[in-house]
């Protein structure tokens, strides 16, 4: 998965598209990322006691990878991801519209 944790991305599909979050956590198994303020789904919850009120509450849910877009840092627009070898052996990912080094 080309996307990683602390990635800035903008969502390319479905309803929140257009926006753009910082990636908190990435599931690689299920090809999934959550986004900061994108997705949000509403839940009825039960009562607990008195540890969980009852009602309706929003939770952020997690997005497919595929409907999100890496965002470089030097261009400012999304980009698709590739790789390059640094002269010391470095795997790094690159920008493919400037060649900027992502990592």
């Amino acid at each position: 998965m080309k996307i990683r944790k602390n990635d800035t991305v903008m969502v390319i599909a479905g309803k929140d598209k257009g926006k753009t979050g910082k990636v908190r956590f990435a599931y690689p198994k299920k090809e999934r990322i959550m986004v900061e303020g994108i997705n949000f789904i509403k839940r009825h919850v039960r009562a607990r006691g008195r540890v969980r009120q009852a009602g309706i509450i929003q939770l952020e849910a997690p997005i497919p990878v595929s409907n999100v877009m890496l965002l470089c840092s030097r261009c400012n627009r999304p980009t698709r991801v590739g790789f390059h070898f640094l002269e010391d052996g470095r795997k790094v990912r690159v920008c493919n519209r400037c060649s900027e080094v992502i990592d």
